[in-house]
């Protein structure tokens, strides 16, 4: 959280906007796992660190809103991934910063948010101001969709997806980003996009 009245900020975005096509088409956000929709789990963890949680979904608005956060969908068509999902974050959001997060990784826990906003905090204190993104690193890959980047690259990632583009990996060599070492939160990163790994979920949150 913001440490004081001039701290910077952090909102965050939960990514629920896809067509899961690999569930059937199910909305993935929705799921239960043992008893608990997968986004509730994945906005306690992010609510913990963050100043402000909103989701993204482009359908069953209802439903996520019972949820408690504000639900905002695509600002532009054509269900154009993370990075849409990440642009209508920044142009809804007031906060200084934006992390992005997908609702099917039941397993996230605020560490890995505070590992993530620690190293956006100290590029604000960087001499130069530091980059404006920071990426989660597993150890062995870049996980994109992990990621805090400042608000006022909405711009930038507007015209970005208005070129035609829309690979967010491509997008962040455009502008530059840090990779941060979450090699201690790696099992943070696993998602469900099956109904055998639902299924194999179920049984791990219960260990």
């Amino acid at each position: 959280m913001s440490l004081s009245a001039d701290s910077p900020s952090l909102g965050a975005v939960v990514l629920a906007g896809g067509l899961a096509r690999r569930m059937g088409g199910v909305d993935k956000g929705l799921i239960t796992l043992n008893d608990k929709p997968m986004v509730l789990l994945v906005l306690n963890a992010v609510s913990a660190v963050a100043d402000t949680v909103v989701i993204n979904a482009n359908r069953h608005t209802d439903q996520y809103a019972a949820f408690g956060a504000n639900v905002i969908e695509d600002v532009v068509a054509d269900f154009q991934g993370p990075l849409a999902g990440l642009l209508s974050g920044c142009e809804h959001l007031h906060n200084d910063w934006v992390l992005m997060c997908p609702c099917d990784t039941p397993f996230i826990k605020p560490e890995l948010i505070s590992t993530l906003w620690q190293a956006a905090l100290m590029e604000t204190q960087a001499a130069d101001n530091g980059k404006a993104i920071v990426v989660a690193h597993d150890g062995e890959r870049l996980q994109p969709v992990f990621a805090i980047v400042r608000r006022n690259l909405a711009s930038s990632m507007r015209n970005f997806l208005e070129r035609g583009e829309r690979k967010i990996d491509r997008w962040y060599a455009e502008v530059g980003f840090i990779p941060v070492d979450c090699t201690a939160h790696r099992a943070m990163f696993d998602n469900i996009n099956t109904p055998e790994q639902r299924d194999a979920a179920q049984i791990r949150l219960l260990e």
